[in-house]
């Protein structure tokens, strides 16, 4: 299973449509996380457009976005929890084990700042924003392979 994993599109401000290089990694996903300040509906519209979309609401989302503060998932085997804001970077991965005991896989954002950590069996994963890079480098995506419950691969993506 090919997932694409977003965070902080922030439109209409940052994404007026869909980026070109982001556009590329989404062709062919078998499903979509968004981790959260997407700021107008219209963003999930066009991202359903090319797979199923899982989304938590973040902080900028307004009453449009319809969406769980949290969000625990299966996919193909593998436990998921999503969340916006995970709060401080200290103690991070610790809160996120206590918040998702049953999770090996945590996806947030809110930062903009990418992260993949794994410890002890639990994987938290930041893939920044697309469209709001802030002070890293570049805007970036994650990108994720997932297979009979195990997470083969997961990959921070530059995308401009």
């Amino acid at each position: 299973m090919r997932v694409v994993a977003l965070s902080d599109t922030h439109a209409p401000r940052r994404w007026k449509a869909c980026p070109p290089r982001v556009a590329e990694y989404l062709r062919g996903a078998d499903v979509i996380l968004h981790a959260g300040d997407v700021c107008t509906a219209s963003v999930l519209d066009e991202l359903a457009a090319y797979a199923p979309v899982h989304v938590v609401k973040g902080n900028n989302d307004g009453p449009d976005i319809l969406a769980p503060e949290t969000l625990e998932l299966d996919l193909d085997g593998l436990p998921v929890a999503m969340i916006h804001d995970s709060g401080a970077a200290a103690g991070r991965w610790a809160r996120m084990r206590r918040r998702f005991p049953g999770a090996r896989l945590v996806v947030f954002g809110h930062s903009h700042i990418p992260l993949d950590h794994e410890e002890q069996g639990l994987r938290i994963f930041n893939p920044g924003s697309p469209t709001d890079r802030r002070r890293q480098p570049h805007g970036t995506i994650g990108l994720l392979s997932v297979e009979r419950g195990r997470l083969l691969s997961a990959e921070i993506v530059p995308v401009t």
